[in-house]
C-alpha cells in the first residue's frame, strides 16, 4: 500500500487512507505530535470538540501554513458534533466554534460523533450536562435525521465539505440514508484486530460510505492474554516484513479498504505508524482475520459504576441488547 493512498468519497474528495488520530492525546502534547505529522507526511488529522484539545491543533496548523509546511487545500481535516449539540438550532453554531479553534475556514468531513442526544446547558460546544444523582441529562425529543438536516445545511453553506457518522450502527445509518439530500460519505467506528467488524464494514461499503477504523490497534483490548501490539500472530507476520505488529495491523485495515487513524503523542511512534509501504500476504491477512472476537473492548461510551454503558438507557444508544447486530 502506498504511504499517500487516498479513498474517493461520494462527495468526490480524495481522503487520506491513513490519518493521525487524537483521541486521549493529552493537552501540551498533542499540538507536538500534530506538527510531527504534519512534517512526517501525514495529510488527515482527526479531530473531535469532546477531546477539548482543537485549540491546540488549530495553533499547530496556524504556524504549518504560515511556514508553508502544508497548504490548507492539501490537508484533510474531520471534526465531531457533540452530542449536546443534535438541535438543528446549535449544529451550525457548534461547527462554528470548531472552526474558530482549528483556525480553517471549513472542514473537510463533519461527523455526527454519537447518535445519542445529550441536553445543551452551558456555551460552547462540548457540554455533558447531569442530573442531581450525576447521571447524563438527556434530549429524546430530536431524531437523528433534524440534525442529519442541519449537517446537510453546513455543506450548503460551505463551512463542511462532507458529512458523516460515528458510532451508529446499520439501522441507523440506512435510517440516514432513505431521509437524506446528502448521503453520509463516511462512519467512523472502533475496529482493530480484536473486533473487525466485518459484516458492518460490507454494509457501508455497499452503500458507498467509506469507513473508518479508530482504536486500530485495539486501545489496551486484551484477548487471550495479549494486546493487539502484543499479539504472538501479528509480531510472527511482522517479522516477515520487518514491521512491527502495529504496522501490520494498520496495513491489515488497510488492505480491507478501510481509512485508519492511529494514535499517538510519541512522534517515533507517530511516524512509524505512517510506514506501512508494504502489502500482506492472502495467508497472513486470513491469520489477522482469525484473531476477531468481537471485542469492543468496553467502548460503547464511558461506563457507569455497574460496569455497563453510560448512555445504555438512550433510546438512540447504538450498541448492546436490543439493538441490531451490527
Amino acid at each position: 500500500m502506498a504511504q499517500d493512498a487516498t479513498l474517493t468519497l461520494n462527495s468526490g474528495q480524495a481522503m487520506p487512507v491513513i490519518g493521525l488520530g487524537t483521541w486521549q492525546a493529552p493537552a501540551g502534547q498533542v499540538g507536538a505530535a500534530v506538527k510531527a505529522a504534519l512534517e512526517g507526511g501525514y495529510r488527515h488529522i482527526d479531530c473531535a470538540a469532546i477531546y477539548g484539545n482543537e485549540a491546540e491543533i488549530g495553533a499547530v496548523f496556524a504556524e504549518a501554513f504560515a511556514s508553508g509546511l502544508v497548504k490548507r487545500e492539501d490537508l484533510f481535516v474531520t471534526s465531531k458534533l457533540w452530542n449536546s449539540e443534535h438541535s438543528p438550532e446549535n449544529v451550525r453554531p457548534a461547527l462554528e466554534v470548531t472552526l474558530k479553534e482549528l483556525r480553517l475556514d471549513y472542514l473537510d468531513l463533519y461527523l455526527i460523533h454519537w447518535p445519542q442526544c445529550f441536553a445543551k446547558e452551558s456555551e460552547g460546544n462540548r457540554s455533558i450536562p447531569k442530573n442531581d444523582d450525576g447521571s447524563i441529562k438527556y434530549d429524546l425529543a430530536t431524531p437523528s435525521q433534524k440534525t442529519w438536516a442541519a449537517l446537510e445545511q453546513c455543506v450548503d453553506a460551505g463551512l463542511t465539505r462532507s458529512i458523516g457518522l460515528s458510532n451508529f450502527n446499520s439501522e441507523q445509518i440506512a435510517g440516514i440514508c432513505d431521509g437524506a439530500r446528502i448521503q453520509p460519505a463516511v462512519l467512523q467506528v472502533e475496529i482493530h484486530p480484536y473486533h473487525s467488524q466485518q459484516p458492518l464494514v460490507a454494509f457501508c461499503q455497499a452503500r458507498n460510505i467509506v469507513v473508518t477504523a479508530y482504536s486500530p490497534l485495539g486501545t489496551g483490548a486484551v484477548i487471550d492474554g495479549s494486546t493487539v501490539v502484543g499479539n504472538p500472530v501479528l509480531k510472527e507476520i511482522g517479522e516477515k516484513y520487518g514491521k512491527s505488529s502495529a504496522q501490520v495491523a494498520i496495513c491489515w485495515l488497510a488492505s480491507r479498504g478501510l481509512v485508519v487513524i492511529p494514535k499517538s503523542v510519541t512522534p517515533a511512534r507517530v511516524l512509524q505508524n505512517r510506514e506501512v509501504k508494504f502489502e500482506l500476504s492472502a495467508e497472513d491477512i486470513a491469520k489477522v482475520d482469525a484473531l476477531n472476537k468481537d471485542c469492543r473492548n468496553g467502548w460503547g461510551g464511558p461506563l457507569s459504576a455497574d460496569g455497563s454503558p453510560r448512555d445504555i438507557a438512550h433510546p438512540l444508544y447504538p450498541f448492546g441488547a436490543g439493538r441490531p447486530a451490527f
